[in-house]
């Protein structure tokens, strides 16, 4: 096999489509895991206390975004909502707000799972203590379920990371979007996504010693055994 990597590391055009590829996509993930985690602890909040009316909306919501697809949910919120709305913004704007929806769904599981593994005594201890429900939560209970669950959410959310790929399929100009139309204009496939492989590889990794760093930084006390 004739191997030309040279043909896309030589191409300033190429190389710089792949930085800017890159780039947007690591701050579309950034932007949608926060925004998504924001609304999945309102999720999991109503869920663990059981809102009457908002609870079964809660899971209803979770479980019609976790049994979709993400390329259904990415055109639906760039092509349906619009129609329907009357409204039109950037494609990055439509793939955020799609990679936010779904993050929530897939955190909120997580974070619910995190609190109903928590004992009791805790949202006891924190009553005792003159608490009242909204900073008992917010306080002592939500910090212990996100802490337990750390492990969880960072899986979560570099695996949700390689799934945005997709988001070439509405036009946002992301890493994927840069291997594809490099490898239609050099015709050199095997070298162009091979490249993207690594790529993604090294931002999974980064993506995962960020929030390493992050967990060790909020999580001093949590004690590991």
């Amino acid at each position: 096999m004739d191997l030309r990597f040279f043909e896309i590391y030589r191409n300033p055009e190429y190389l710089m489509l792949l930085v800017q590829g890159a780039a947007l996509s690591a701050a579309l993930t950034l932007a949608g895991g926060i925004a998504g985690f924001l609304l999945a602890a309102v999720l999991a909040a109503v869920r663990h206390y059981r809102i009457r009316f908002l609870a079964p909306a809660a899971a209803a919501y979770v479980e019609f975004i976790r049994n979709t697809p993400l390329i259904v949910q990415m055109f639906f919120v760039a092509f349906g909502l619009p129609l329907l709305l009357g409204y039109q913004w950037p494609f990055w704007a439509h793939a955020l707000l799609a990679l936010s929806l779904n993050f929530s769904a897939y955190f909120a599981e997580i974070l619910r799972s995190g609190l109903a593994a928590l004992h009791s005594g805790q949202a006891e201890a924190a009553s005792a203590l003159g608490l009242s429900k909204r900073l008992s939560f917010f306080k002592v209970l939500f910090p212990q379920a996100v802490a337990s669950m750390f492990p969880s959410l960072n899986s979560q959310f570099i695996f949700l990371f390689l799934t945005t790929g997709i988001i070439s399929e509405i036009g946002v100009t992301d890493l994927t979007w840069a291997g594809v139309y490099i490898d239609s204009r050099s015709f050199r496939s095997f070298e162009v996504f091979f490249t993207l492989t690594v790529i993604y590889v090294l931002m999974s990794f980064g993506f995962k010693g960020l929030l390493n760093l992050l967990h060790n930084r909020l999580f001093k006390w949590k004690v590991v055994r």
